[in-house]
């Protein structure tokens, strides 16, 4: 089976307590993405669910686990049951992130943030093209969210864009990790973006993020269950302007809302990619 292409529109983050909703839905232009671990199992009812999920929806799988930054080789048997997985559904993206997770065989639940250096970023390199090569098809590569300001060799979009031209990978382009990133460590997410080649990145992610109790608005989480905030929207809508329009993903790991506020929240992501989408062609013409 050929791979799908994912629509050029507004898809969200698919949670197994939104089974029935989604089948049900009526959106002809949703589509959905999993956190591929998740579906890592030789059978049972995420793989029946995914199976049903698939004939109406077109699938992206987003990793979050494979460590790709880090100093440990990503595992020929990960890569392998990843690429079984991908075989079987043939997701229209595969996306994983720029960050490290494992190291001295301890695995971390985290996305840790790689220094900008020529070292970390041949690691990076080596992590993607490994993962590339075991799972048979190019991936994008999600930039992280910081939380403390390193002493580097480069700014991040050259890091990104340097790891991509050497690996042949994309980028996906999280809009609320750069909003936090701007938040935490002063970075100019207008110039991030300006810095990112139109072309390159093949999906925006959106979020929403959650304050540190102790440090308030001055230390932002990736936490993932708030609504989507109002500068995040922003940064969005800047970004399409820049990038041209590109598939847009809804995230939503906790505190899930109801199935109609979560496709509500949805839309607007999908006004917003239509008025770019619209705007961009004019534009061409």
């Amino acid at each position: 089976m050929a791979n799908k292409t994912t629509p050029c529109s507004a898809g969200v983050g698919f949670k197994p307590d939104y089974f029935q909703q989604a089948i049900s839905a009526t959106e002809t232009d949703l589509w959905l993405e999993v956190h591929t671990e998740n579906y890592l199992v030789d059978g049972g009812i995420r793989l029946d669910q995914l199976e049903q999920l698939r004939k109406q929806f077109q699938l992206s799988f987003h990793g979050v686990s494979a460590s790709l930054g880090g100093t440990e080789r990503v595992a020929p048997e990960f890569t392998s049951a990843i690429k079984k997985l991908i075989d079987r559904f043939q997701p229209g993206l595969v996306s994983e992130h720029a960050v490290w997770s494992r190291s001295a065989g301890n695995y971390f639940p985290d996305l840790f943030p790689l220094p900008r250096t020529q070292q970390a970023m041949l690691q990076l390199v080596n992590g993607v093209s490994t993962y590339q090569d075991g799972i048979g098809r190019k991936i994008l590569l999600e930039n992280p969210t910081n939380y403390l300001d390193f002493i580097s060799e480069m700014d991040e979009p050259e890091f990104l864009v340097e790891v991509a031209a050497r690996s042949g990978c994309g980028l996906l382009l999280d809009v609320n990790n750069l909003y936090l990133s701007g938040v935490n460590c002063g970075l100019d997410v207008h110039n991030y973006i300006d810095a990112l080649p139109s072309g390159l990145v093949g999906e925006i992610h959106i979020a929403g993020y959650s304050t540190d109790p102790k440090y308030g608005d001055q230390l932002c989480i990736d936490s993932h269950d708030e609504p989507v905030s109002e500068p995040v929207w922003d940064l969005l809508d800047y970004a399409l302007k820049h990038l041209g329009p590109v598939p847009v993903l809804l995230e939503r790991d906790d505190n899930l809302p109801s199935w109609a506020e979560l496709i509500q929240e949805r839309n607007r992501a999908q006004s917003i990619l239509i008025a770019n989408t619209t705007d961009h062609a004019i534009a061409v013409a």
